[in-house]
C-alpha cells in the first residue's frame, strides 16, 4: 500500500496572521459534540467571540443538548469562518479542537467576556443573564487551518494565542473604559479605523474589543480586523497608539 502523503504546509507567519483574522473576526460557528450513549458527532450552532487571548467562547444554554453533552464529556471541535462572496470553500477557516470549560457568573472573567460577546452580538442581552445560561471556553486548542485551495496547515495554540501575561491583565482592567470613550467621544476616528485604514465599506462602525496586537471594528453583522503598527508592550500605550492611528487615517483622507 502507498503510504499517505502528509498535505499540509509547514505553519508560517502568514498562516498565523491568516488564524488570528479568523479568530478575532468570528461570531458564529459550527460546535461538533459528541452525544452520550452512542458516541455519535453531533453538530450545533453557536454564537462565539474571542477573549483579549484569542481564546475562543461561547455562550450556552443549560437546556441545550450540546451544553449537557458537554458536561459528560468536554472534547468538541468548533469550526468557525465567515463564506463571503463567491466559493465558500475558496474562503479561509479554521477549526479548533478542544475541551470546554465552564465560565462561573459573578467571576471578572465572566463580566469581560459578557461585554466583549454584547460587543459583537447586540441583540443577545436579552438572554445572556438567564439563569440557564454560561459562557464556555474552548481551552488547550490546536487547530487546522485552511486557507483556501492548496493552504493546509496544523496550528499549535502558541501559534494561535497570546500567552498569559502581566499586559494581557492590564489590558482587561482598561479595555471596557478604553473602547467606551472612544465609541462615545471618538467615533468620527473610530469610523476612519475603518473606512480609511481598513479601507471597509461606510457603516455604523465601533469598536468591539481591543488586545495587545490591534483592535476589532463592528458594525451590523460585519466584524473586522485593525492591526497595530507593532503589538503594545503596556496597557499604556494604547491611547498614544489610538490618535496616532486617527491621524494617519486623516492624512490618508486629506491626501
Amino acid at each position: 500500500m502507498a503510504e499517505s502523503k502528509n498535505l499540509r504546509l509547514d505553519t508560517n507567519d502568514e498562516a498565523r496572521g491568516l488564524a488570528e483574522m479568523v479568530l478575532r473576526t468570528c461570531r458564529y460557528g459550527a460546535l461538533a459534540w459528541i452525544e452520550p450513549g452512542t458516541g455519535v458527532p453531533v453538530t450545533s450552532r453557536v454564537g462565539c467571540a474571542p477573549d483579549i487571548d484569542g481564546t475562543v467562547f461561547f455562550p450556552a444554554s443549560g437546556l441545550s443538548a450540546h451544553t449537557k453533552a458537554l458536561a459528560e464529556d468536554s472534547r468538541c471541535s468548533l469550526l468557525i469562518g465567515e463564506p463571503g462572496k463567491g466559493d465558500p470553500l475558496a474562503h479561509p477557516r479554521l477549526s479548533l479542537v478542544a475541551r470546554v470549560v465552564r465560565v462561573e457568573k459573578g467571576s471578572d472573567a465572566y463580566a469581560r467576556l459578557r461585554r466583549r460577546y454584547i460587543a459583537r452580538h447586540p441583540k443577545s442581552e436579552i438572554y445572556l443573564d438567564l439563569p440557564d445560561f454560561a459562557f464556555y471556553r474552548l481551552e488547550g486548542a490546536r487547530a487546522f487551518l485552511n486557507g483556501g485551495f492548496g493552504k493546509a496547515f496544523d496550528l499549535a495554540p502558541e501559534d494561535m494565542f497570546l500567552p498569559g501575561s502581566e499586559l494581557v491583565s492590564e489590558l482587561a482592567r482598561v479595555e471596557e473604559g478604553i473602547v467606551s470613550h472612544m465609541n462615545e467621544d471618538h467615533a468620527e476616528a473610530v469610523g476612519l479605523y475603518a473606512t480609511v485604514l481598513a479601507k471597509a465599506e461606510p457603516g455604523h462602525w465601533r469598536i468591539a474589543s481591543i488586545d495587545p496586537r490591534g483592535l476589532d471594528l463592528a458594525a451590523d453583522q460585519r466584524v473586522i480586523r485593525l492591526n497595530f503598527a507593532k503589538p503594545l508592550t503596556s496597557a499604556a500605550e494604547i491611547r498614544p497608539v489610538l490618535v496616532e492611528m486617527a491621524k494617519e487615517a486623516r492624512a490618508k483622507l486629506a491626501g
